[in-house]
Parts: C-alpha cells; structure tokens; sequence
C-alpha cells in the first residue's frame, strides 16, 4: 500500500489528480491526515465516495500503524517500538516535564555513522525511514494531540536521511499540516556539514550537535565521523549563523569518567566555543553492551559544569530519564529483534526435531 500520511500538500495534489479528484481535494485530504488524524479513507466523508474507492484502488491508504510495544519508566518516560526496515525495529521516546511532552523520533532504521558510544551504530544501517514511517511515529504515540515538542534524536542521523527529515519538518509547520511553530523542532547531528548548511539555510528549527570531546583525535576514536567533518570546521560554520534570538542552538556532551570529563576538557571545550551563541547539555551516560565507558561522577559533572559557566558558556547537566526501560537508543529496538531471532531459532529446531 502507498501511505498518504508523509505526503506534502503539493504531493497530495498529485494524488488527488490522479484519483480524478478536483484540487481543492488535496487541503481535503491534508486535514484529514494531519489535522483530524483519520486511520481510514473511509473516514474522510467530505471526498465523493467514488474518490474515496478511486484512492483505495490505487493501492493508497493512509499509512498508520500501531506501535508494535511500549516500555513505560517509573518517571513517566515511554518508549514506543514501530516497524522500521524489515525485520528491524525502530524507536520513538515520549518524555513528560511538566506541562511539556517531548516527543524524539528515528530517522533510520539503525545507522552508519558508527560512534563507540552507540547502541544504535553497533547494530548497523539497515535503511532509512520514510517521511511516512517518521510521521507515523509523531502520529500515532498515544500523547500525538498533546505534544509541545519534537526531537529529531532517536535512532539513525537526521542530517543522513535529510530529504525526509526536511519533508516532516514541512508537514510539522505548514498551516495545512500541524502548522508548528518551527520553535518547537529541534534535530539533533552529529554534524554532517554538507547537509547541516542545508537545514540552517532553509529552516528556522533549533540545532543539537554531538561534540563529546573538544580533541580532534579523541572524538574521532569516539565518532569516526570527526575524520570527515572535524567539530572545528563544524563550529566555524555555526559562526556564520545567528542564534540569538527564533533559533537555539545547543551542544550535547556525554560524560565518561576519566576519559573527557576533566576540567582540561572543560577548558578546551570553552575555547572552542568562545564567541558562539549556544549551550551546553552535560549528559549521563547510559551503559550499554560493548562499550566499556563509565558514566562520571556527580561531583566531576557539576564541576566541569561549573567550569564552563565560569567561562562564559551555558552549561546545564541534563536530567537522567527512562533509565529503568533501556533508555540508550536502540536497546529496545535491539532486544526485540533478538527475541524474534531466537524464537525463529526455536522454531526451526522445533521443524528439524
């Protein structure tokens, strides 16, 4: 089936014409969809009926499908598992704060940028997601109707699958779909710089970059993504750009003990960002399989922290959340699929007994 929910207006008109539907149709549709948030044609009631059948003819539907699991934390945080590429699953996390819902949606099925540190890296790239497979995610979490704001920060790099990415962000804030301030929009990057002069040139959403160390050589150990777009080349284009006032941008640094979370680190975190307009997330880190990185001490964080503010950097340490339902990236998405392998295991054996 070919889903309608990820489609532009101007998309919607080609369908509408191709299902010898007047144009006006398209806005129809569009209401329904992002509007309405219908699951079914047949509930589009102001299309003629022979309109409605033309488009089921035509093997469209409106694409939205239930989360296959949920994972509810004792802080309120759920994660939400949805079909991604075949066989693999993929990851949205709804976080409560107050009066906020935030909302961090895959771009991917797994990803191939390959950081150390990553559940999702260690499982590969196994596609990327559709603008329909990504606003199914925003769609279809339960809170959809309640959410304030929305991450790109889930599995895959948003900046690798960027002409979806950039079509979800058009459905997000156009008057005929959500019609979102881009306010609430941040996409978070590793900092693919040829596509990341894209985003800041043709959307006002808000920027995260991954820096995790202000040393060349250490974050190309931690991110093999530094050897092609070094974090200082990534922070000289940055320059170029006002954050000042509609658009925020902020510098995510996970903490491991002893490896980055010293006040050298911090110092030489402060130069490279002198002059810049952002600030700084200080992050826990989660444990995950594989990797032998220790989360730092609390007393580093808030020193490091403290060292940064100091110097004339924002910094704030995020609050940790959903630790207790596999919060790192991936590892739900991950421990599912094992399951199923294992059970296709069990059931083979079973064939062969």
């Amino acid at each position: 089936m070919k889903p309608l929910i990820g489609l532009t207006l101007e998309q919607l008109r080609q369908v509408a014409a191709e299902a010898g539907l007047r144009p006006f149709a398209a806005k129809q549709m569009a209401a329904w969809l992002y509007h309405r948030r219908v699951t079914t044609i047949d509930e589009m009631t102001d299309l003629p009926k022979a309109g409605r059948q033309r488009l089921a003819e035509l093997g469209y539907d409106v694409g939205r499908t239930a989360p296959l699991a949920t994972a509810v934390s004792k802080d309120g945080t759920v994660k939400y598992l949805f079909e991604g590429a075949p066989r693999r699953r993929v990851e949205a996390v709804m976080i409560p704060d107050k009066e906020r819902r935030t909302l961090c949606v895959s771009s991917q099925a797994g990803c191939r940028m390959g950081c150390a540190f990553c559940m999702t890296g260690q499982q590969g790239f196994h596609g990327h997601l559709s603008p329909a497979q990504i606003m199914n995610q925003i769609l279809s979490v339960e809170e959809s109707a309640d959410l304030t704001n929305l991450v790109f920060m889930g599995m895959g790099e948003p900046l690798d699958n960027l002409d979806a990415v950039m079509t979800v962000i058009e459905i997000l804030t156009a008057p005929w779909g959500l019609a979102w301030s881009p306010k609430r929009i941040t996409v978070s990057t590793i900092g693919r710089l040829d596509m990341l002069r894209r985003l800041l040139d043709q959307t006002k959403v808000h920027v995260a970059i991954s820096v995790h160390s202000p040393y060349s050589e250490q974050r190309g150990a931690l991110m093999p993504v530094e050897r092609a777009w070094p974090i200082a080349e990534v922070v000289k284009v940055l320059n170029r750009y006002d954050f000042s006032h509609q658009r925020r941008l902020s510098i995510e640094y996970i903490m491991w003990r002893g490896v980055n979370d010293d006040l050298r680190h911090a110092d030489a975190l402060a130069r490279m960002l002198h002059g810049l307009d952002c600030r700084v997330n200080l992050i826990r880190f989660h444990a995950i399989p594989g990797f032998k990185g220790q989360p730092s001490r609390e007393a580093d964080m808030e020193a490091f922290r403290d060292r940064l503010n100091d110097k004339g950097i924002t910094a704030t340490i995020r609050a940790s959340r959903g630790e207790d339902i596999m919060a790192a990236c991936g590892m739900l998405a991950g421990a599912e699929e094992r399951r199923e392998r294992e059970d296709r295991g069990t059931e083979d054996r079973g064939t062969e007994g």
